[in-house]
Formats: C-alpha cells, sequence, structure tokens
C-alpha cells in the first residue's frame, strides 16, 4: 500500500499570511490569495533575489520519474530531505509514492505534521529526543516507521531509546563501502547487526539499504562500473540476511538522482526470495543545470531510451548590481541564496525592458555571500538593474535558503503558486 498524508494539514498552508519572514515575497494577503491573484514577478512587488519553480517542468519531472519507476516494479519512496515542502509531498503522493525519505527525526516530525504515514529515515536513528517522539508517534496504527542501523552500539541506543514504544519499528541494515560515510563495511558485520536487530523487543528486521552515491562522481564506464559493484554488495548482504527478516518481503532500497538507472537493474534483476525493491530519489524534482544534467540517466546525455529527459525546474532571477570593469557584472545573489558546492550557477538568460533573450558567452566564476562575480565579453550589453537567469547545480543546497519559492507559468513571470518549505 502506498502512503498518504493530510491533505486539510496541506491546504492550511495556503492561509498563512505572507509577510516580513519571507523576504522576496509581496506582503499583505495570504499565500493562497497571493497565488490567485497570478502577480508577476517582475512587476508587482517580489524582491531579487528571487528562486522560482517552473511548474510544466516540475510536474514533467514528477510524472517521469513515477511513470518509469512502476513500469520498472520500483517502489518509490522520494527523499522529502530535497525540498522539505508538504505540498510537493503530496504531489509526489499523488503519483503513487510508496513513503517519504527524509535524513534525521526533525525532518520525519515535519512529515509528521503533515499526517505522512510511511516514513522512511535513511539515516541511523539513535538521537534520544528523537526516539522519544517517535515512541509517542508510534500510538497511531496507521503509521509506518522505517529506520537505518550500522552498527550493533546504534541498535541498543535504538532499543533503550524505544522502551516501552507499543510497537517495534522496522531497521534496515546499511550497507556502505570502504572510504564512504555510513553503513557496514563487510558481510560479518551486517550479520552481526542483522542478529541484534532480530533479538530486540523494540525493532524488527526488514532488509537491507544503502547509498550507491559516494561509489562513482562520474558516468562514464569507471563510475558505472564502480556502482555496479556496490549494488553487487548490497544484494549479497540481502540474500545472506534474508532468512533473519521478519517482514513478508524483504526490502531493498538504494538509489539518488545519478545512478537510478543501474539501481533500478541491479534491484529488480532475479531474487531467490520476495523483495520490495525501493528506490529513494530525490533531487529528480527539478533535475538541474549541472551535476544532475551531466550524470543523471535523464540528463543531457541519457542512459534510458524511450523515457523523455528531465528538465531543470529552478531558476534563480538576480540583478545585475555592479559593472566595475570591462568583462566584469556583479549579481545580487551569492552563496546565501544559492547552491555552490556542486558546481557555480549557470548563466541562461538576459532580462530587460524590452524583453528577454539567451545570455551566452558568460561564466560566473565566484560567489560571496550576497554577490556572484559574472564574466562577460568586454562589449556586452549586460546594464546595472538587468535581470540574469541563472540554472543552479544540486537543488538540495537551494531549497533549504527559501523558506518560500514562487512557482511560474510557462512565460517564466506569472506566479501560479507558491511553495513552502520547513528546513
Amino acid at each position: 500500500m502506498n502512503a498518504s498524508l493530510d491533505r486539510s494539514a496541506v491546504a492550511r498552508l495556503r492561509d498563512e499570511p505572507l509577510d516580513w519572514r519571507f523576504r522576496q515575497v509581496p506582503t499583505g494577503r495570504t499565500l493562497g490569495e497571493t497565488a490567485a491573484a497570478r502577480p508577476n514577478l517582475f512587476r508587482d512587488g517580489f524582491l531579487g533575489p528571487l528562486v522560482v519553480l517552473d511548474e510544466a517542468a516540475l510536474e514533467h519531472n514528477l510524472t517521469t520519474l513515477a511513470d518509469w519507476s512502476a513500469r520498472q516494479g520500483l517502489a518509490l519512496a522520494p527523499h522529502g530531505k530535497t525540498t522539505m515542502a508538504p505540498a510537493l509531498f503530496a504531489r509526489q503522493l499523488d503519483l503513487g509514492a510508496w513513503a517519504i525519505t527524509v535524513a534525521h527525526a526533525g525532518q520525519a516530525r515535519v512529515c509528521r505534521a503533515f499526517g505522512v504515514t510511511r516514513v522512511l529515515v535513511a539515516n541511523e536513528f539513535t538521537d534520544p529526543g528523537g526516539l522519544a517522539w517517535l515512541s509517542g508517534e508510534l500510538a497511531d496504527p496507521g503509521f509506518e516507521f522505517l529506520c537505518f542501523a550500522d552498527s550493533v552500539e546504534a541498535v541498543d541506543l535504538m532499543t533503550r531509546g524505544l522502551a516501552g514504544a507499543p510497537r517495534p519499528i522496522d531497521v534496515l541494515v546499511e550497507v556502505g563501502m570502504a572510504g564512504g560515510r555510513t553503513g557496514v563495511r563487510d558481510l560479518a558485520e551486517a550479520t552481526a547487526v542483522a542478529k541484534a536487530v532480530s533479538a530486540s523487543p523494540a525493532l524488527r528486521l526488514a532488509g537491507v539499504a544503502g547509498y550507491e552515491g559516494p561509489a562513482a562522481s562520474t558516468a562514464d564506464v569507471e563510475g558505472l562500473s564502480a556502482v555496479w559493484s556496490y549494488l553487487d554488495a548490497l544484494r549479497t548482504a540481502a540474500v545472506s540476511l534474508h532468512p533473519m527478516v521478519e517482514t513478508p518481503r524483504t526490502i531493498v532500497t538504494a538509489g539518488g538522482s545519478a545512478y537510478f538507472d543501474v539501481v533500478a537493474a541491479s534491484l529488480t534483476g532475479a531474487w531467490p526470495m520476495p523483495v520490495l525493491p525501493v528506490l529513494r530519489s530525490g533531487a529528480y524534482i527539478t533535475h538541474d543545470d549541472g551535476f544532475y544534467r551531466d550524470v543523471s540517466p535523464l540528463g543531457a546525455t541519457p542512459r534510458l531510451t524511450g523515457v523523455p529527459p528531465l528538465k531543470p525546474a529552478l531558476t534563480a532571477w538576480a540583478q545585475v548590481s555592479s559593472r566595475p570593469e570591462p568583462g566584469l557584472a556583479l549579481l545580487a545573489a551569492g552563496k546565501r541564496d544559492l547552491s555552490h558546492d556542486l558546481g557555480m550557477p549557470r548563466p541562461r538568460l538576459h532580462r530587460t525592458a524590452d524583453g528577454v533573450t539567451p545570455l551566452e558567452g558568460c561564466e560566473v566564476t565566484a560567489m560571496n555571500d550576497q554577490h556572484t562575480y559574472l564574466r562577460v565579453p568586454a562589449d556586452h550589453p549586460l546594464s546595472i538593474g538587468d535581470w540574469v537567469a541563472l540554472g543552479i547545480s544540486h537543488p538540495c543546497t537551494t531549497f533549504d535558503k527559501w523558506p518560500l519559492i514562487p512557482v511560474t507559468a510557462e512565460d517564466g513571470e506569472t506566479v501560479v503558486d507558491l511553495i513552502r518549505t520547513f528546513f
């Protein structure tokens, strides 16, 4: 059964007054009233810099991965930490999402505030406060919770923290890789963790989990081979631990937004036992103009056939604030506004009073807290006060900077919705 959430709680977000807390939007109305008025991004009181979502691209990406996952036989548990936007969770769940994935207790609490019925924490869950909160949530018989464990010590902490909880939680043994981040490093360690979970009165062994992202950073032959090798180890662990699994099917979950084609091929292959393969992609919802454009199987160089490529759905708009020397423009946006950890923003459009044109021959070379350095041809007509549209690389570290994000229609300027985030 797929997960669901409380539609009325999501609907109540539209009643929130827009005021000084939301630095870029016109004030004096509620979120819903502002969206209904369909204001113009550049003429109706919005303040730059701005980050906006393209509705058509957003819908395309949501439906594309949901449809593709279903055809592959994958359950999709999209990583909600990308957006932390309940209104977007609702759209993912409408398209059949099996669960919403998050990274820690605080994010799980946001999910529960909006009634998400199945939450997967793709991490160890040992925080005492988080375990105390979870114990209370488990009184709701309609709520399902899953998390990872990669050590006997973590199992012991969860067992003590959930003492007195009304029922056990489902735990997945996390399989890591040498030099990677969390996760057991070998099968013997995985077996020890699985045995500890099975012996715990507060936990139930449900399968294995992992994340292939640290195995590679490119989509070349070497990178894809490393991802395959890691997924082979995940499969081996799943088969080996299956006799201890306490659920009807062994859950095997992996998957970011860079190698979900390989994850699908591996997890949906033949198994000697009943398996529920679960994909946890997150950044696919907006895609990007940088890292994921280059490595996604539905990016600029698609590895999948018969599936439309994903589209970049996030755009940042910043005004030119200075032209201090030939060939250099300073934009009024910076690291506090846009991601920069997986590549600099990429110039796309130039907007003046006369219209919008492609911005070519330009490059972002550096960013400060509130400034972006844009190298331009010396004779470029870019002027102070003009607007520049930037594509971003890595949406996960852009969403967290904006508690409210306008959604624009096909013209790129008419605001048709506003998405509330909770980081």
